[in-house]
């Protein structure tokens, strides 16, 4: 019982970002923004677009779609 377990965002961000999987992220305001995760914590995820870093603020993210199925094991 002294297993910590990850919430899903976190364990999917981690994988996305191990795997070095381009991601889209889509804003509130409908704006995409594609790269790839380099880091995040709770409130906000860093991302290289075009070799340049930006920094996310989770609350203004809509939805987040892989390039390609995200490998990731259900932690139980």
């Amino acid at each position: 019982m002294g297993k910590q377990t990850k919430n899903l965002q976190d364990t999917f961000l981690n994988a996305a970002r191990k795997d070095k999987v381009e991601i889209t992220i889509y804003l509130m305001n409908g704006v995409p923004i594609k790269g790839k995760v380099i880091s995040f914590d709770s409130f906000t995820i860093l991302v290289e677009v075009d070799k340049k870093q930006n920094l996310i603020y989770k609350h203004a993210i809509s939805t987040i779609m892989p390039s390609k199925p995200v490998q990731y094991k259900d932690e139980e």
